[in-house]
C-alpha cells in the first residue's frame, strides 16, 4: 500500500449517485477487488450490517483485507452497543483480519475510511462537545461525549482526526433528510461541526453516499 499524500490538497467532497446502501456495498467490493493487502476503517452502527448482508454472497478476498473500526464503546464484546462484536460477528469466518482499537496505539495508514455522522455532526466518537486525551500523530484516543446519549451512555474510544485522514479516500454513508441538511450548510461554509474538519480544509477525498 502506498502511503497517503495527506493535508497536501485542498479536501474535494462530492456526492454519490446513487447513494444508497447497494452503490456502498459496491464501493467495498471494488476496494476488495484492487490487488494486495487493504487496510479499511469501519464505521459503526446499523449501516454495515446491511451493506455486508448484501456483500456476503459476492466472492471477494476478505483474507487479503485488515478491518479497523472507527470507533467504540469500551464494552465487552458480547456487549449490544459493541461495535466490534457486530463487525466480527458478520465477518469473523471471511478469513479479515481484525485490528482492535487499543487506546494510544499509532495506528497505520488506510486505503480506505468509511465515516458515519450523527444528528449532531459528529464522526467516529468525535463529538461536538467531549472530554478527549489529546495525542500526536494517528493514533487512537479516549473519548466521552457530553452530554452521554442516553441510547449509548458509554465512554469511548476513538481514532483521532489524523488517523481518519490518513487514508487514500474516506466516506461518508448517511441517511436522512436532515443529515443531508447539515452536510450541505458545511459544504456552504459552517464550521460548527466535527464533519466540517473532514469535509473543508485538508485531507484526502470526500465521496458522500446518502439515501432517504
Amino acid at each position: 500500500m502506498t502511503d497517503p499524500t495527506i493535508g497536501l490538497a485542498p479536501v474535494v467532497a462530492r456526492w454519490a449517485e446513487p447513494g444508497g446502501a447497494a452503490a456502498v456495498a459496491d464501493r467495498i467490493a471494488a476496494e476488495l477487488a484492487r490487488p494486495g493487502h487493504k487496510r479499511i476503517a469501519f464505521t459503526g452502527g446499523s449501516t454495515p450490517l446491511k451493506v455486508l448482508a448484501l456483500l456476503k454472497d459476492r466472492p471477494l478476498y476478505w483474507s487479503q483485507v485488515t478491518i479497523a473500526l472507527t470507533d467504540d464503546r469500551r464494552v465487552p464484546d458480547d456487549h449490544p452497543a459493541s461495535n466490534f462484536g457486530k463487525i466480527h460477528g458478520a465477518l469473523g469466518d471471511s478469513g479479515a483480519t481484525f485490528e482492535r482499537l487499543a487506546e494510544g496505539a499509532p495506528v497505520a495508514p488506510f486505503d480506505l475510511v468509511w465515516l458515519g455522522m450523527g444528528e449532531d455532526g459528529h464522526v467516529a466518537s468525535l463529538f461536538p462537545t467531549m472530554q478527549a486525551l489529546v495525542r500526536p500523530g494517528p493514533t487512537v484516543i479516549a473519548t466521552t461525549p457530553i452530554p452521554l446519549p442516553p441510547e449509548a451512555p458509554f465512554d469511548r474510544l476513538s481514532l483521532n482526526e489524523k488517523a481518519l485522514k490518513a487514508s487514500r479516500e474516506i466516506i461518508l454513508v448517511v441517511t436522512g433528510a436532515s443529515k443531508r441538511a447539515l452536510i450541505e450548510r458545511v459544504l456552504d461554509g459552517c464550521t460548527d461541526y466535527p464533519v466540517a474538519d473532514f469535509l473543508r480544509g485538508f485531507g484526502p477525498p470526500v465521496t458522500i453516499y446518502w439515501s432517504a
